[in-house]
């Protein structure tokens, strides 16, 4: 049989904030939007939480730096809650989960392509160090000895000294 927390573990408001990186203000709000929720009051009235907010906390910084927006989430909890089955609710979550992987999945095929276009930057400018501080920027990539004839200049680098009329 689950145990319901005592008062020793129960986390007051400014212990969980510092243990989340959140401020007090952040966790009334996301109280607020039904996305958290105080286990008990101190006979004083203080907010008590159960450690497993923390993880909640958690989720909803993760779920954020997927793009989702706080009001998204709360509608994601309510969508999970409002499920009648349990299938159904994990088929709620697998269909929300397998579209973010979709959009992660894309964002770091973009992220590689633009790291490997920096990188051929980077090694082609490399050479570029090696031009005497007196050569003329006009000449640079146009007329340049330090390149080879048949080396194809970055699309980054190319642009930079294109004219922009």
């Amino acid at each position: 049989m689950k145990q319901s927390p005592t008062t020793t573990t129960l986390l007051k408001v400014g212990q969980l904030s510092r243990q989340a990186g959140k401020s007090n203000r952040a966790l009334r709000f996301y109280e607020e939007m039904g996305l958290i929720s105080p286990t008990s009051r101190t006979p004083g009235g203080f907010r008590l939480y159960h450690p497993n907010a923390l993880l909640r906390i958690q989720w909803i910084d993760r779920l954020q730096q997927l793009g989702f927006s706080l009001h998204e989430i709360r509608e994601f909890l309510e969508g999970f809650h409002n499920e009648e089955s349990a299938p159904a609710a994990m088929e709620h979550i697998r269909d929300i989960y397998s579209t973010k992987l979709g959009e992660v999945r894309a964002n770091i095929a973009k992220l590689q392509t633009l790291e490997t276009d920096l990188a051929a930057c980077l090694e082609y400018l490399q050479v570029c160090s090696s031009c005497a501080e007196t050569t003329p920027r006009s000449t640079c990539h146009s007329g340049c000895d330090a390149h080879s004839s048949n080396e194809e200049m970055p699309a980054m680098v190319a642009a930079m000294s294109t004219p922009a009329h």
